[in-house]
């Protein structure tokens, strides 16, 4: 009986129970070691539960995915390949039959007819309920009343001996040999033995089924060969035969001459060679070669088509690959592209095919959002804990930020960041190298380089600015994005890794050469007011004695984009909102990040206009009371 057939899983209560906690938890049917190998006829329907305190198989009842069943099941194959070869082999030979092959025959027979026997106390999956059936007269009722019982029960018996113990003679007529092809119908073993195969990843794809074409091909070679001279033997007139014509009286000659004679035509008429010097000579023999060149014909097609499946698949990505490049090729022709973009474009897409196996996006897309994190924990937590930004952040803040990074590989050469686009996403480099460049006057500016573990991008993310430089792959790189929506996302709610990460961030920005300040206004401006923010607490200080703990919490006073409403910029104005015609032009408004408090926000505005207010106005003339009311690019009036 087949693996597929017997294959069973859990019964509700105490008649049959759910499968897979047996896959995982057996006590005296093995263990399944590979899932992979486990026949998906055996998994519980959805809704089946699962539990820990599923009972034991009942006594004298086997698994079908026992271990040591599979390796019984396993051997059997072993013994059907014996089985396809010598079944037409003795009814061509019959010599061979009666010989030194029967008593193997009689081995082989018996131990089908032990797995007969264990059939009977093999568990089995219902179909209807999916549930695992172990109660031996089902188990049994359900082999007697299947084709499956006489079948196997027919192509066991050993019909020579059974005659010979009734007789008390041996008998060659060709019937036994025709009961003898019986055997063949145990050769579904194989077919299900491959089909396991296939699915196994333990094993090749590509040589299980270059084995299983060899097997079948084979196997039609003996049997042609075979019957082919049985044909022979048959024929009233020996010399008027194929082989006869050949070999006279080859009746009395070598088994195996015979025997390679008939594989030599067979093999010959199979690969449509057709030397001319074996051919039919009868009519019988005529028509039986003209049914088997018809068979050829049909096996030639299997074998071919199979062949060219498992040859193209290994070649269908470099098929790809050109035709992507032909195409690339026809639309930097027909548009006149320069040499430079054309290579970065033939370069990005050659990387793009050369690691579509290692882009993370690809391999994980399918995969569970806890495994997914799991994965990029493992192998990018290093890298982002050892970026300047997130240095001495919570474990929780980079666990959480690492399940949404995306890898990517840049060949050499590549725009990564482009001067002045709008900024979506900041980058890390995991390995390969980077240059920072700048555009002055239409000519190129090399500023820096930037290697592993350094972040781009960062700045125009976090001011929330066009980007200030544009940053090119040095050599071939490999870099994780992290999207700026996502980044806002996380750090929101962690308000004391908010904290750290803008301490790095100015500390970074306070180590930065002064030809890449000088290509940001922006970032000049909130250092020159962070200095003199810092001045003023530390003057306040020697006032109140209390300089030191409000020194302590300049940096949040003056986030850029990462305070709790990440981010909140405004517009301050020196003057009352009824003033606006008159002031015109003569005290402009200063673009601002809000503070986290009210007198915060008055020292900026004494900052930046040298003079004290006391209230805060909107547009419309309503005073502020709370800045936590405040939007996006409200327009504040201070006086």
């Amino acid at each position: 009986m087949s693996y597929s057939d017997t294959t069973r899983s859990p019964v509700p209560l105490s008649e049959t129970r759910s499968p897979m906690p047996l896959l995982f938890r057996r006590h005296s049917s093995g263990e399944i070691r590979n899932i992979a190998s486990v026949s998906s006829s055996i998994l519980p329907a959805f809704g089946t539960v699962i539990g820990e305190n599923s009972i034991k198989l009942k006594r004298f009842v086997i698994a079908p995915y026992d271990r040591r069943y599979r390796l019984w099941q396993t051997f059997l194959v072993v013994l059907v390949v014996y089985s396809a070869w010598s079944s037409p082999f003795e009814l061509a030979f019959k010599n061979a039959a009666t010989g030194g092959l029967l008593p193997v025959d009689l081995v082989v027979d018996a131990f089908f007819a032990i797995d007969i026997i264990l059939t009977f106390f093999v568990a089995y999956l219902d179909k209807s309920t999916y549930l695992l059936v172990e109660e031996h007269n089902k188990i049994a009722f359900r082999y007697i009343s299947h084709l499956w019982f006489p079948m196997d029960v027919a192509s066991t018996l050993p019909f020579q001996t059974i005659n010979r113990i009734v007789t008390g003679k041996m008998n060659r007529g060709p019937v036994f040999g025709f009961l003898n092809l019986l055997r063949l119908w145990r050769l579904r073993r194989v077919s299900e033995f491959f089909s396991r195969l296939e699915k196994d990843t333990r094993f090749s794809y590509f040589w299980t089924r270059y084995c299983k074409l060899i097997c079948v091909t084979l196997f039609a070679v003996h049997s042609a060969g075979c019957f082919y001279f049985w044909l022979a033997t048959r024929y009233h007139n020996s010399e008027d035969t194929w082989i006869g014509k050949n070999i006279p009286d080859f009746k009395t000659k070598s088994i195996w001459q015979g025997y390679t004679y008939s594989m030599y035509w067979s093999i010959t008429t199979l690969a449509t060679v057709g030397y001319g010097d074996l051919y039919a000579v009868n009519t019988e023999e005529k028509v039986f070669t003209i049914f088997y060149m018809l068979f050829n014909i049909g096996l030639t097609a299997y074998l071919i088509g199979n062949m060219t499946n498992l040859i193209v698949h290994t070649a269908v990505r470099t098929f790809a690959m050109r035709d992507a490049i032909n195409k690339i090729l026809s639309y930097t022709s027909k548009n006149r592209i320069p040499e430079g973009l054309k290579e970065q474009m033939l370069a990005h897409l050659t990387l793009k095919f050369k690691t579509a196996e290692l882009q993370q996006e690809q391999v994980l897309e399918d995969l569970p959002k806890a495994i997914r994190s799991g994965i990029s924990k493992h192998l990018f937590r290093t890298t982002l804990e050892n970026t300047y930004l997130f240095k001495g952040v919570s474990e929780d803040f980079i666990i959480q930020l690492v399940s949404e990074i995306k890898a990517e590989y840049f060949p050499p050469k590549v725009d990564i960041v482009i001067q002045n686009e709008i900024p979506t996403d900041f980058y890390i480099v995991v390995s390969g190298a980077v240059d920072v460049i700048t555009y002055k006057n239409g000519t190129e500016q090399f500023l820096s380089k930037l290697g592993s573990q350094e972040m781009f991008g960062d700045i125009g993310v976090i001011f929330n600015i066009p980007q200030p430089f544009t940053v090119r792959s040095k050599r071939l790189s490999q870099v994780v994005r992290i999207s700026h929506h996502h980044f806002k996302q996380l750090v929101q709610p962690l308000k004391e890794d908010g904290k750290i990460i803008l301490a790095n961030f100015v500390q970074h920005l306070k180590g930065l050469k002064m030809e890449e300040l000088a290509e940001m206004p922006l970032v000049s401006e909130f250092l020159d007011d962070l200095d003199s923010e810092e001045a003023t607490v530390i003057e306040a200080g020697t006032q109140d004695q209390a300089g030191e703990a409000q020194q302590e919490n300049i940096i949040p006073t003056t986030t850029p984009v990462l305070s709790n409403t990440l981010p909140t910029r405004v517009i301050i104005h020196g003057y009352h909102p009824d003033n606006r015609r008159t002031n015109k032009g003569g005290n402009a408004g200063k673009l601002i990040h809000l503070p986290d408090s009210v007198e915060d926000l008055l020292s900026i505005a004494e900052t930046k206009f040298g003079k004290r207010g006391t209230i805060i106005v909107m547009a419309d003339g309503s005073q502020v009371e709370d800045l936590a009311a405040l939007r996006e690019d409200d327009h504040l009036y201070i006086f």
